[in-house]
């Protein structure tokens, strides 16, 4: 009998350390910044949000280039500033394409939106970043007067990218966003990159993943040009954050105005702001 009660006190002492040691999980509920993806439906958190990233469409590989819309109408945001993030697979946009997107931004803008500009999302590999660029000169030239750009980049770009074209970028973007995270999952040994982050020559800020590991490396308190983290949110039977999701549209009446049709998006999977 002694002996099994020795045997569970160990076990539970155990168990225990193994919680202690546990990495801090990232909480929606502690930020004001998020990605917010077809599908998702929005958490509490997204009603006092100071920005948003809204996926608008997608530029997939095979065939021609073309926007495919990935929500089903224009979202009404009230508070927020807003980012029309376009999720692309290939830089061999036409014509068609960039009309496409120009004719999305003045959607959003004209709905009354406070837009802040095009967000490119698309995995810049670091030893590309050449020809990454040239097509971002290309963007920037196609962009309506005023509109803002940002993207989105790998963690090893401060560590392995050519400062040259690092530099150069930074003429030619806003602001990048550092993804810390593959699929859903946190990358491993994610603090080992922030060694040279404070060298990254543009403003940048650091893409979160909900219900993922995170504890701020030390380097970022030094770091000039970070500017803070935006959370990529997750539709519920993925995440693992302690958030509740909303109980209905009406929630988020002080942030976002549902357009007519919106009942229907839902239902059909597409969430719309």
């Amino acid at each position: 009998m002694k002996r099994r009660r020795a045997a569970a006190l160990l076990a539970a002492l155990v168990l225990a350390g193994c919680r202690q040691a546990e990495a801090p999980r990232v909480d929606p509920a502690a930020y004001d910044q998020f990605f917010l993806w077809a599908g998702v439906p929005p958490p509490r958190a997204v009603a006092r949000a100071s920005e948003l990233y809204i996926l608008g469409g997608e530029i997939r590989r095979g065939g021609a280039a073309r926007l495919i819309d990935m929500r089903a109408g224009v979202p009404h945001v009230r508070r927020a500033k807003v980012w029309l993030t376009i999720r692309t697979e290939r830089l061999d946009w036409d014509a068609a394409t960039w009309n496409a997107v120009r004719g999305m931004l003045a959607r959003w803008r004209t709905a009354g939106n406070r837009l802040e500009g095009l967000q490119i999302d698309f995995d810049a590999a670091t030893p590309g970043l050449t020809r990454y660029r040239a097509f971002l000169e290309a963007v920037r030239r196609e962009l309506p007067q005023g509109a803002r750009l940002s993207i989105t980049g790998l963690l090893d770009w401060s560590a392995n990218g050519d400062p040259a074209e690092l530099a150069r970028l930074a003429g030619l973007v806003d602001e990048v966003v550092i993804q810390t995270y593959q699929g859903r999952t946190t990358i491993p040994g994610y603090a080992a990159w922030f060694g040279h982050i404070d060298t990254l020559p543009l403003r940048h800020k650091i893409a979160l993943v909900e219900g993922g590991e995170w504890t701020p490396p030390p380097a970022l308190a030094l770091d000039r040009r970070f500017a803070g983290y935006v959370v990529f949110l997750l539709a519920p039977a993925d995440s693992t954050a302690f958030s509740k999701q909303l109980e209905s549209p009406a929630d988020l009446e002080n942030a976002v105005k549902q357009k007519p049709g919106a009942a229907d998006a839902m239902q059909s999977g597409r969430t719309m702001l």
